[in-house]
């Protein structure tokens, strides 16, 4: 009686999983490793640490007055900085595709500072001049205007640090755009705000609320500029990033964890939102 001598590779192909797993394209596998232990696992983590407290516990410290207050400060300031940045970035963005000008190759470069600029550098920058005594805070002062170590201070701040999101995702975009489709409008008698709102702005606004999004979450987990150019203060200006740190001093592990699930879901919703409204935009824009 002759037996067949199993060997790996027979085993590989009568075993379901591991026929399963051989097909699985070597790239997938490591894009999946990769976001394992980048992502996935520390959110896991980081929701585990949280669950670990009392409902109870939980539930008091997520809704403590000081947290509340510290997510409306985070995330309407971070919405309104990104919101106005979706309108002046997409300007700016404008100015460098379809103009030519002496200084447009700085004009970039200064766009881009954000991005290289430690956000240190970047608070300590703001406070300077936008302080009482600073080059822009002195004008404003007399007419009532404080903006370092204020709110307005933290949305000065937000605004600078997501600008570059929003310029550098439309930019490609109007780059694409042709310009045959604006004089085709213009010949068919469409005037300049007719051409734009219905012939250039339809295509712009999936990559427009693409960038808000981006400069959104960038501003909401903002915290070296922040810290510096605001007071810090409980119901004034402290934002949830500053509140997780200030738990962390105090030695405060699972109430700066149970904030910070708080706040990541918040982020998650708010971010779904925008791409639910960027796919109705790109379905019937």
């Amino acid at each position: 009686m002759v037996t067949a001598i199993s060997s790996p590779e027979n085993k590989r192909k009568t075993n379901p999983i591991l026929k399963l797993l051989s097909n699985i394209p070597w790239t997938w596998v490591i894009t999946f490793t990769y976001l394992l232990f980048l992502l996935i696992l520390p959110l896991i983590a980081l929701i585990a640490k949280a669950a670990s407290e009392p409902f109870d516990s939980f539930w008091k410290t997520a809704t403590s007055p000081i947290a509340l207050s510290s997510y409306e400060i985070t995330f309407v300031t971070a919405f309104a900085a990104a919101a106005i940045n979706g309108i002046f970035g997409t300007l700016i963005a404008w100015v460098i595709v379809r103009y030519d000008f002496f200084g447009k190759r700085f004009l970039e470069a200064v766009v881009d500072l954000p991005f290289a600029l430690p956000t240190a550098v970047a608070g300590l920058t703001l406070a300077t001049v936008y302080s009482d005594n600073g080059w822009l805070g002195s004008l404003l002062a007399p007419l009532g205007i404080k903006v370092a170590f204020s709110r307005i201070g933290v949305f000065v701040a937000m605004t600078f640090i997501s600008l570059p999101f929003i310029v550098r995702t439309v930019q490609p975009v109007l780059k694409d755009l042709e310009k045959e489709i604006e004089e085709a409008a213009w010949s068919l008698g469409a005037s300049q705000l007719q051409t734009f709102t219905r012939v250039i702005l339809p295509p712009l606004m999936p990559s427009i609320l693409t960038g808000i999004a981006l400069g959104f979450s960038r501003a909401v987990g903002e915290y070296g500029s922040t810290v510096i150019i605001a007071s810090n203060t409980p119901f004034k200006d402290l934002i949830t990033p500053i509140l997780i740190f200030q738990r962390l001093e105090q030695y405060d592990y699972v109430g700066a964890t149970v904030i910070g699930v708080v706040m990541l879901a918040i982020s998650f919703v708010s971010l779904l939102a925008i791409n639910l409204l960027q796919a109705w935009s790109k379905k019937y824009g």
